[in-house]
């Protein structure tokens, strides 16, 4: 990078306003610590010690913290040119310069939570889409103006409309709609939120120094209640607990929902209750759509879809663990509809009819189903055989009576959802039973196969086809096909890619 922060007019400073929203995080964060700690340091300290100790905590997070960024936001420049966008920082001895080429950005992300959102300030993410690690990739200003914020993702997004572009749809593609919030408690998170929240009230106890008590009340409240009805209870208040806040975590994530197409070919989502998340996706990136159905949403005929695209964020820097995410949990006719505008198609291919693949298949999964069910069962038969203890035994029999059929619907389900087959420009491939997925690839996308065929599948006549690319997850299987069908179908997908590996039939 060439010049420094002072020679040119072109250089641009953070919003110093960041420093007001540090103060505050700073002084919330000092506020909800300043009980706990105020009743832990009485003892030693007296009342006067411990409130001259925690006001001292509370002026050092939240006046301290501020002033910080404020140096910070003051030291710091960036600046878009022809070529490159350039950010230099300097903090006390500290100097950071950074810089990304212009032509490898794919991804300018807008972020604004609540007291951001106050200020009207956004951070922006820009990122080139690179594995090679986030500080790497991306470039951060944290924060400008919202209408800042607005300018660089237009400029830095900004391409030369194709030849077709006067005959491109533009405009929005789905929208919210309030009635999908009913797939959210049957979602993964619920029960997540559920244990959270009983882990939660326990560690609030602990640090007032009621726990004990906390416990001896729910022991007076079931002291002559069976435990199979405690046990019960206790479940249910958790798993309403986790209701409540997966409905309040869908609520944050995905309200004024929005998906548009822009002018020049670039997929927006807008979301968020309190954080407020733009995120873009450059079309001439997108590979592909996956609709992703958990098994709870799937159970209620519903699907998420994810872009399959290059240059999204993965792993750390996904940190909200919906960067991909084009559209919510909704009915699988509405992500069929969507996956086909979002792909400029009459139909979605995720919709299309799937080969399915052969009992060999299905005799796998059950094999592995058994087994692992058996896990568990298997010591503790063995253990109360040898040491003649008859409760060990008893819980093997009921474990395996709990295990065995679940693990074989299982088993079933998940070979009912085996299917591959090709859709005009796309291959298609589906696997999963607790987390479906259905991806549609662009075979122009696929540069490369991997075949894999372990004793067991060689012996049945199965094969695994993995189709490489370079968006999305990098790779996508298509599990256990018949061996011969499943060579025909990469020959097929992309034709020239396989063949000079395949030994011609006698």
């Amino acid at each position: 990078m060439t010049g420094g922060p002072d020679d040119g007019a072109d250089w641009r400073r953070l919003e110093r306003r960041t420093a007001l929203v540090t103060g505050a995080a700073g002084a919330g964060v000092a506020a909800g610590g300043a009980v706990p700690a105020f009743l832990g340091l009485t003892g030693p300290m007296g009342v006067g010690g411990a409130l001259l100790l925690v006001a001292a905590g509370f002026l050092l997070l939240a006046v301290g913290g501020a002033a910080i960024e404020w140096v910070r936001c003051h030291r710091t420049r960036y600046r878009v040119g022809d070529e490159r966008v350039e950010l230099h920082a300097r903090l006390f001895v500290l100097e950071r310069r950074r810089s990304l080429p212009r032509e490898r950005i794919r991804s300018v992300d807008l972020t604004a939570h609540l007291l951001l959102r106050l200020l009207g300030l956004v951070k922006v993410r820009i990122g080139t889409g690179e594995s090679t690690g986030g500080a790497e990739s991306t470039l951060e200003l944290h924060a400008v103006s919202r209408a800042e914020g607005e300018r660089l993702r237009r400029e830095l997004l900004s391409r030369a409309p194709g030849p077709d572009a006067t005959a491109r749809h533009d405009g929005e593609l789905a929208a919210l709609d309030p009635s999908w919030i009913r797939y959210a408690p049957v979602s993964f998170v619920a029960p997540l939120l559920g244990g959270a929240a009983i882990g939660g009230v326990m560690q609030v106890s602990e640090w007032f120094g009621v726990q004990g008590e906390v416990i001896d009340r729910i022991g007076d409240l079931f002291r002559t209640t069976p435990v199979v009805w405690i046990v019960l209870t206790l479940t249910a208040a958790a798993l309403l607990a986790g209701v409540v806040g997966a409905l309040a975590l869908w609520v944050e994530m995905w309200w004024n929902f929005r998906l548009e197409r822009e002018p020049g070919g670039t997929l927006r989502v807008r979301r968020g209750l309190l954080t407020a998340r733009s995120l873009s996706v450059e079309e001439r990136r997108l590979r592909g759509v996956e609709l992703v159905e958990p098994l709870g949403v799937r159970l209620f005929g519903a699907a998420r879809m994810d872009a399959v695209a290059t240059g999204l964020a993965q792993g750390a820097d996904d940190r909200h663990g919906t960067h991909r995410s084009l559209l919510p949990a909704v009915p699988r006719a509405v992500a069929d509809r969507v996956a086909a505008r979002v792909l400029r198609e009459p139909a979605s291919p995720t919709g299309a009819p799937l080969t399915p693949h052969p009992r060999a298949a299905r005799a796998r999964r059950l094999r592995w189903a058994v087994g692992a069910a058996l896990l568990p069962v298997v010591p503790l038969a063995v253990l109360g055989a040898a040491l003649d203890i008859r409760a060990l035994l008893y819980v093997a029999g009921a474990t395996a009576l709990v295990l065995v059929p679940s693990a074989v619907a299982l088993a079933l389900d998940a070979y009912r959802g085996l299917g591959h087959a090709l859709a005009g420009g796309y291959l298609v491939a589906r696997s999963g039973t607790v987390r479906r997925s259905t991806v549609a690839l662009q075979r122009g996308g696929v540069i490369g196969w991997t075949l894999k065929q372990s004793y067991v599948q060689r012996r049945a006549g199965l094969l695994t086809l993995t189709a490489t690319t370079a968006a999305g997850a990098g790779a996508y299987a298509v599990h256990d096909a018949d061996e011969s069908e499943g060579l025909r179908f990469a020959a097929a997908a992309v034709p020239g890619l396989l063949e000079p590996f395949l030994e011609p039939a006698e």
